[in-house]
Protein backbone atom coordinates (compact mmCIF):
# COMPACT_ATOMS: atom_id res chain seq x y z
CA UNK A 1 0.00 0.00 0.00
CA UNK A 2 2.86 2.19 1.03
CA UNK A 3 4.58 1.78 -2.62
CA UNK A 4 1.07 2.47 -4.11
CA UNK A 5 -0.12 5.72 -2.19
CA UNK A 6 3.66 7.00 -3.19
CA UNK A 7 3.32 5.76 -6.60
CA UNK A 8 0.08 7.44 -6.87
CA UNK A 9 1.53 11.05 -5.23
CA UNK A 10 4.82 11.13 -7.66
CA UNK A 11 2.44 9.95 -10.76
CA UNK A 12 -0.93 11.70 -11.04
CA UNK A 13 -1.89 15.47 -10.92
CA UNK A 14 -5.46 15.22 -11.20
CA UNK A 15 -7.28 18.41 -10.17
CA UNK A 16 -10.39 16.69 -9.30
CA UNK A 17 -11.82 14.27 -7.44
CA UNK A 18 -11.55 11.23 -9.98
CA UNK A 19 -13.70 8.47 -9.45
CA UNK A 20 -14.62 8.12 -13.44
CA UNK A 21 -11.69 5.40 -14.23
CA UNK A 22 -14.76 2.85 -15.50
CA UNK A 23 -15.33 5.73 -17.93
CA UNK A 24 -11.62 6.82 -18.74
CA UNK A 25 -8.58 6.82 -16.45
CA UNK A 26 -6.24 9.15 -15.53
CA UNK A 27 -3.00 9.40 -17.98
CA UNK A 28 -0.01 8.79 -15.32
CA UNK A 29 2.32 12.05 -15.38
CA UNK A 30 4.79 9.50 -17.48
CA UNK A 31 2.68 8.64 -19.86
CA UNK A 32 1.88 12.15 -20.44
CA UNK A 33 5.66 12.78 -20.52
CA UNK A 34 5.98 9.88 -23.78
CA UNK A 35 3.13 11.63 -25.62
CA UNK A 36 4.81 14.89 -25.41
CA UNK A 37 8.44 13.60 -26.22
CA UNK A 38 6.24 11.48 -29.23
CA UNK A 39 4.39 14.79 -30.31
CA UNK A 40 6.90 17.39 -30.21
CA UNK A 41 9.67 15.03 -31.98
CA UNK A 42 6.53 14.60 -35.01
CA UNK A 43 6.16 18.43 -35.08
CA UNK A 44 9.84 19.09 -35.67
CA UNK A 45 10.02 16.74 -38.17
CA UNK A 46 12.33 14.50 -36.19
CA UNK A 47 12.73 10.46 -37.06
CA UNK A 48 11.64 9.87 -33.43
CA UNK A 49 8.29 11.64 -34.48
CA UNK A 50 7.65 8.94 -37.02
CA UNK A 51 6.72 6.13 -33.42
CA UNK A 52 8.70 3.57 -31.95
CA UNK A 53 7.47 -0.11 -32.91
CA UNK A 54 10.13 -1.43 -29.75
CA UNK A 55 7.82 0.50 -27.62
CA UNK A 56 4.76 -1.17 -29.16
CA UNK A 57 5.95 -4.30 -28.34
CA UNK A 58 7.05 -3.64 -24.56
CA UNK A 59 3.56 -2.52 -24.17
CA UNK A 60 2.39 -5.71 -25.70
CA UNK A 61 4.56 -8.09 -24.00
CA UNK A 62 3.85 -6.10 -20.84
CA UNK A 63 -0.46 -6.60 -21.00
CA UNK A 64 0.34 -10.36 -22.15
CA UNK A 65 2.58 -10.68 -18.32
CA UNK A 66 -0.56 -9.00 -16.84
CA UNK A 67 -3.27 -11.16 -18.07
CA UNK A 68 -1.00 -14.30 -17.97
CA UNK A 69 -0.58 -15.62 -21.55
CA UNK A 70 2.27 -15.47 -24.00
CA UNK A 71 3.24 -12.75 -26.08
CA UNK A 72 2.49 -14.78 -29.22
CA UNK A 73 -1.19 -14.41 -28.06
CA UNK A 74 -1.16 -10.50 -28.08
CA UNK A 75 -2.58 -8.73 -31.02
CA UNK A 76 -2.85 -4.72 -30.54
CA UNK A 77 -5.05 -2.38 -32.02
CA UNK A 78 -7.52 0.46 -31.46
CA UNK A 79 -10.67 -0.76 -30.18
CA UNK A 80 -12.40 -3.33 -28.71
CA UNK A 81 -15.26 -3.47 -31.20
CA UNK A 82 -12.66 -3.75 -34.17
CA UNK A 83 -11.39 -7.25 -32.31
CA UNK A 84 -14.97 -8.65 -31.43
CA UNK A 85 -15.95 -7.71 -35.39
CA UNK A 86 -13.00 -10.05 -36.28
CA UNK A 87 -13.90 -12.46 -34.46
CA UNK A 88 -17.93 -11.89 -35.89
CA UNK A 89 -16.53 -12.75 -39.21
CA UNK A 90 -14.96 -15.95 -38.31
CA UNK A 91 -18.88 -17.26 -37.87
CA UNK A 92 -20.69 -19.15 -40.26
CA UNK A 93 -24.31 -18.08 -41.04
CA UNK A 94 -26.77 -18.97 -38.69
CA UNK A 95 -24.36 -19.76 -35.75
CA UNK A 96 -25.24 -19.11 -32.15
CA UNK A 97 -23.84 -16.24 -29.80
CA UNK A 98 -25.29 -15.97 -26.68
CA UNK A 99 -24.92 -12.60 -24.41
CA UNK A 100 -25.95 -11.45 -21.41
CA UNK A 101 -28.83 -9.21 -20.87
CA UNK A 102 -27.49 -5.04 -21.06
CA UNK A 103 -23.61 -6.15 -21.20
CA UNK A 104 -21.84 -3.11 -23.45
CA UNK A 105 -22.18 -2.75 -27.23
CA UNK A 106 -19.00 -3.49 -28.68
CA UNK A 107 -19.42 -7.04 -27.20
CA UNK A 108 -22.82 -7.47 -28.90
CA UNK A 109 -23.45 -5.24 -31.75
CA UNK A 110 -20.72 -6.92 -34.65
CA UNK A 111 -22.80 -10.13 -33.90
CA UNK A 112 -25.83 -8.21 -34.02
CA UNK A 113 -25.39 -6.18 -37.39
CA UNK A 114 -24.47 -9.10 -39.66
CA UNK A 115 -28.03 -10.20 -39.56
CA UNK A 116 -27.06 -13.87 -40.09
CA UNK A 117 -26.17 -15.13 -37.23
CA UNK A 118 -28.40 -16.35 -33.97
CA UNK A 119 -27.78 -13.68 -31.02
CA UNK A 120 -29.55 -14.78 -27.98
CA UNK A 121 -29.37 -13.20 -24.57
CA UNK A 122 -29.50 -14.22 -20.84
CA UNK A 123 -29.55 -12.66 -17.46
CA UNK A 124 -25.77 -12.70 -16.50
CA UNK A 125 -26.41 -14.37 -13.52
CA UNK A 126 -27.68 -17.67 -15.27
CA UNK A 127 -25.62 -17.09 -18.42
CA UNK A 128 -23.83 -20.68 -17.99
CA UNK A 129 -27.42 -22.60 -17.88
CA UNK A 130 -28.11 -20.84 -20.81
CA UNK A 131 -25.20 -22.23 -22.47
CA UNK A 132 -26.87 -25.07 -24.87
CA UNK A 133 -25.75 -27.68 -27.61
CA UNK A 134 -26.61 -25.08 -30.65
CA UNK A 135 -24.00 -22.48 -29.20
CA UNK A 136 -20.99 -21.36 -31.12
CA UNK A 137 -19.86 -19.03 -29.32
CA UNK A 138 -20.34 -16.78 -25.65
CA UNK A 139 -19.27 -12.94 -25.63
CA UNK A 140 -19.52 -11.30 -22.50
CA UNK A 141 -17.53 -9.12 -20.16
CA UNK A 142 -15.65 -10.01 -17.25
CA UNK A 143 -17.29 -7.19 -15.49
CA UNK A 144 -20.54 -5.25 -16.39
CA UNK A 145 -19.65 -1.60 -17.74
CA UNK A 146 -23.05 -0.45 -16.12
CA UNK A 147 -23.38 -1.55 -12.69
CA UNK A 148 -19.58 -3.32 -11.90
CA UNK A 149 -21.10 -7.02 -11.80
CA UNK A 150 -18.70 -9.53 -11.91
CA UNK A 151 -19.25 -12.16 -13.89
CA UNK A 152 -18.63 -16.23 -13.26
CA UNK A 153 -16.02 -16.85 -16.18
CA UNK A 154 -15.54 -20.28 -14.32
CA UNK A 155 -18.95 -21.98 -14.58
CA UNK A 156 -19.25 -20.29 -18.25
CA UNK A 157 -16.07 -21.43 -19.19
CA UNK A 158 -16.98 -25.02 -18.04
CA UNK A 159 -20.11 -25.13 -19.79
CA UNK A 160 -18.16 -23.77 -22.93
CA UNK A 161 -16.31 -26.90 -22.90
CA UNK A 162 -18.62 -28.94 -22.05
CA UNK A 163 -21.01 -28.09 -25.44
CA UNK A 164 -17.76 -27.14 -27.53
CA UNK A 165 -18.43 -23.80 -27.72
CA UNK A 166 -15.93 -20.88 -27.96
CA UNK A 167 -15.11 -18.06 -25.25
CA UNK A 168 -15.23 -14.51 -25.81
CA UNK A 169 -14.52 -12.02 -22.52
CA UNK A 170 -14.30 -8.12 -22.94
CA UNK A 171 -11.89 -7.57 -19.69
CA UNK A 172 -11.83 -3.43 -20.37
CA UNK A 173 -13.24 -3.21 -17.30
CA UNK A 174 -11.51 -5.58 -15.14
CA UNK A 175 -7.92 -5.80 -16.32
CA UNK A 176 -6.29 -3.09 -13.88
CA UNK A 177 -7.70 -3.97 -10.89
CA UNK A 178 -8.72 -7.20 -10.78
CA UNK A 179 -6.05 -10.09 -11.06
CA UNK A 180 -7.35 -11.73 -14.74
CA UNK A 181 -6.25 -14.77 -16.08
CA UNK A 182 -6.77 -14.57 -20.35
CA UNK A 183 -4.84 -18.04 -21.16
CA UNK A 184 -8.40 -19.92 -20.81
CA UNK A 185 -10.49 -18.58 -23.10
CA UNK A 186 -10.38 -18.38 -26.72
CA UNK A 187 -10.39 -14.97 -27.25
CA UNK A 188 -10.46 -11.89 -25.17
CA UNK A 189 -10.44 -7.88 -26.12
CA UNK A 190 -9.09 -5.66 -23.58
CA UNK A 191 -9.41 -1.28 -23.80
CA UNK A 192 -6.22 0.22 -22.74
CA UNK A 193 -7.68 3.75 -21.87
CA UNK A 194 -9.28 2.77 -18.31
CA UNK A 195 -7.93 0.67 -15.81
CA UNK A 196 -5.08 0.15 -17.58
CA UNK A 197 -4.37 3.99 -17.33
CA UNK A 198 -3.31 4.54 -21.06
CA UNK A 199 -5.10 6.76 -23.67
CA UNK A 200 -7.70 5.97 -26.64
CA UNK A 201 -6.74 4.30 -29.46
CA UNK A 202 -4.60 1.35 -27.70
CA UNK A 203 -6.51 -2.36 -27.04
CA UNK A 204 -5.32 -5.45 -26.90
CA UNK A 205 -6.82 -8.79 -28.54
CA UNK A 206 -5.63 -12.41 -27.21
CA UNK A 207 -6.39 -15.62 -29.20
CA UNK A 208 -4.97 -19.31 -27.62
CA UNK A 209 -3.18 -21.04 -30.21
CA UNK A 210 -5.70 -23.58 -30.93
CA UNK A 211 -7.96 -20.41 -31.93
CA UNK A 212 -5.76 -18.26 -34.15
CA UNK A 213 -6.78 -20.76 -37.35
CA UNK A 214 -10.04 -19.76 -36.64
CA UNK A 215 -9.77 -15.82 -37.56
CA UNK A 216 -8.93 -14.42 -40.93
CA UNK A 217 -6.74 -11.10 -40.59
CA UNK A 218 -9.13 -9.29 -43.00
CA UNK A 219 -7.50 -6.13 -42.31
CA UNK A 220 -3.90 -7.30 -42.52
CA UNK A 221 -1.76 -4.55 -43.43
CA UNK A 222 2.22 -4.87 -43.56
CA UNK A 223 2.37 -4.76 -39.74
CA UNK A 224 0.58 -8.18 -39.63
CA UNK A 225 4.12 -9.94 -41.47
CA UNK A 226 6.26 -12.10 -39.59
CA UNK A 227 8.76 -9.84 -40.86
CA UNK A 228 7.29 -6.31 -41.45
CA UNK A 229 10.09 -4.08 -43.02
CA UNK A 230 9.86 -6.72 -46.25
CA UNK A 231 6.67 -6.90 -46.63
CA UNK A 232 5.69 -2.88 -47.00
CA UNK A 233 5.10 -3.75 -51.01
CA UNK A 234 3.11 -5.94 -52.77
CA UNK A 235 1.43 -9.28 -51.23
CA UNK A 236 3.58 -9.93 -47.47
CA UNK A 237 5.64 -13.11 -47.71
CA UNK A 238 4.20 -14.51 -44.79
CA UNK A 239 1.89 -13.91 -42.18
CA UNK A 240 3.46 -13.58 -38.43
CA UNK A 241 3.08 -17.07 -37.08
CA UNK A 242 1.18 -15.52 -33.78
CA UNK A 243 -1.37 -13.49 -32.71
CA UNK A 244 0.56 -10.31 -34.23
CA UNK A 245 -0.81 -11.57 -37.69
CA UNK A 246 -4.29 -9.68 -36.24
CA UNK A 247 -2.28 -6.35 -35.56
CA UNK A 248 -4.04 -3.29 -36.60
CA UNK A 249 -1.21 -0.37 -37.38
CA UNK A 250 -0.65 1.24 -34.17
CA UNK A 251 -1.51 4.56 -33.16
CA UNK A 252 1.73 5.45 -31.88
CA UNK A 253 0.81 7.96 -29.23
CA UNK A 254 -1.63 5.78 -27.50
CA UNK A 255 1.27 2.93 -27.34
CA UNK A 256 3.80 5.33 -26.20
CA UNK A 257 1.29 6.05 -23.12
CA UNK A 258 0.66 2.30 -23.05
CA UNK A 259 4.17 1.63 -22.22
CA UNK A 260 4.73 3.71 -18.81
CA UNK A 261 0.93 3.20 -17.92
CA UNK A 262 1.19 -0.62 -18.25
CA UNK A 263 5.54 -0.33 -16.18
CA UNK A 264 3.52 1.78 -13.81
CA UNK A 265 1.20 -0.99 -13.18
CA UNK A 266 3.76 -3.80 -12.88
CA UNK A 267 5.57 -1.61 -10.38
CA UNK A 268 2.93 -1.89 -8.53
CA UNK A 269 1.27 -4.97 -8.88
CA UNK A 270 -2.76 -5.57 -9.77
CA UNK A 271 -3.10 -7.45 -6.11
CA UNK A 272 -2.23 -4.15 -4.60
CA UNK A 273 -4.57 -2.24 -6.86
CA UNK A 274 -6.97 -4.90 -6.07
CA UNK A 275 -6.90 -4.20 -2.61
CA UNK A 276 -6.51 -0.62 -2.36
CA UNK A 277 -9.72 -0.05 -5.39
CA UNK A 278 -12.01 -2.60 -3.43
CA UNK A 279 -11.30 -0.92 0.18
CA UNK A 280 -12.29 2.20 -1.45
CA UNK A 281 -15.19 0.34 -2.87
CA UNK A 282 -16.19 -0.93 0.38
CA UNK A 283 -16.56 2.25 2.38
CA UNK A 284 -18.34 3.78 -0.19
CA UNK A 285 -20.99 1.23 0.17
CA UNK A 286 -20.87 1.42 3.35
CA UNK A 287 -21.51 5.00 3.84
CA UNK A 288 -24.31 5.01 0.98
CA UNK A 289 -26.13 2.20 3.73
CA UNK A 290 -25.79 5.16 6.17
CA UNK A 291 -27.63 7.48 3.88
CA UNK A 292 -30.59 5.22 2.88
CA UNK A 293 -29.10 4.44 -0.28
CA UNK A 294 -28.56 0.79 -1.91
CA UNK A 295 -26.11 0.05 -4.69
CA UNK A 296 -25.90 -3.21 -6.62
CA UNK A 297 -24.45 -5.58 -4.86
CA UNK A 298 -21.11 -7.14 -5.20
CA UNK A 299 -17.10 -6.41 -4.27
CA UNK A 300 -16.27 -4.59 -7.57
CA UNK A 301 -14.19 -1.34 -7.86
CA UNK A 302 -17.20 0.01 -10.09
CA UNK A 303 -20.43 0.80 -7.46
CA UNK A 304 -23.36 1.76 -9.06
CA UNK A 305 -26.77 3.34 -7.08
CA UNK A 306 -29.85 2.89 -9.17
CA UNK A 307 -32.25 6.28 -9.43
CA UNK A 308 -29.32 8.87 -8.40
CA UNK A 309 -27.89 9.05 -12.27
CA UNK A 310 -29.75 12.93 -12.11
CA UNK A 311 -26.69 13.87 -9.39
CA UNK A 312 -24.01 13.66 -11.58
CA UNK A 313 -24.19 16.67 -13.58
CA UNK A 314 -24.04 18.97 -9.76
CA UNK A 315 -21.31 16.55 -8.47
CA UNK A 316 -19.36 17.39 -11.71
CA UNK A 317 -19.79 20.91 -10.83
CA UNK A 318 -18.70 20.87 -7.38
CA UNK A 319 -15.25 19.11 -9.20
CA UNK A 320 -16.15 15.70 -8.19
CA UNK A 321 -15.95 13.30 -10.82
CA UNK A 322 -18.96 10.36 -11.59
CA UNK A 323 -21.17 8.55 -14.96
CA UNK A 324 -24.66 8.33 -15.23
CA UNK A 325 -25.13 5.43 -16.60
CA UNK A 326 -28.80 2.95 -17.20
CA UNK A 327 -30.37 5.25 -14.66
CA UNK A 328 -27.92 4.94 -12.11
CA UNK A 329 -24.93 7.11 -10.06
CA UNK A 330 -21.86 5.14 -11.13
CA UNK A 331 -18.49 5.89 -8.98
CA UNK A 332 -15.08 3.65 -10.07
CA UNK A 333 -12.30 3.48 -7.65
CA UNK A 334 -8.53 3.30 -8.86
CA UNK A 335 -5.23 3.67 -7.45
CA UNK A 336 -5.17 7.06 -7.54
CA UNK A 337 -8.58 7.68 -5.19
CA UNK A 338 -8.20 7.97 -1.47
CA UNK A 339 -10.52 7.41 1.73
CA UNK A 340 -11.12 11.47 1.53
CA UNK A 341 -12.29 11.65 -1.83
CA UNK A 342 -14.88 8.04 -0.98
CA UNK A 343 -15.92 11.56 2.41
CA UNK A 344 -16.65 13.89 -0.10
CA UNK A 345 -18.28 12.11 -3.04
CA UNK A 346 -20.75 10.59 0.47
CA UNK A 347 -20.45 14.20 1.54
CA UNK A 348 -22.02 15.13 -1.26
CA UNK A 349 -24.85 13.02 -1.65
CA UNK A 350 -25.57 13.58 1.82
Amino acid sequence: MDLLAEAARAEFAHSTTYLNTANCGVLPRSAVAAVRELAEAAGAGLPAGFGDFDRVNRARAAFARLVGVGVDRVAIGSGVATHVGLVSASLPSGAEVLCPEGDFASVINPFVVRGDLKVRFAPLESLAEAVGPDTALVSLSAVQSADGRTADLAAVRAATAAHGARMLVDATQAAGWLPFDASPYEYTVTAGYKWLLGARGASYLTVSEEAQHTLTPLHAGWVAAESMWDATYGPMPQLAYGARRFDESPTFLAYHAAEASLALLERIGVEAVHAHDTALAARYRAGLARLGHEPVPGESAIVSVPGLADRQPALLAAGIATSARAGALRASFHLYATEADVDRLLGALA
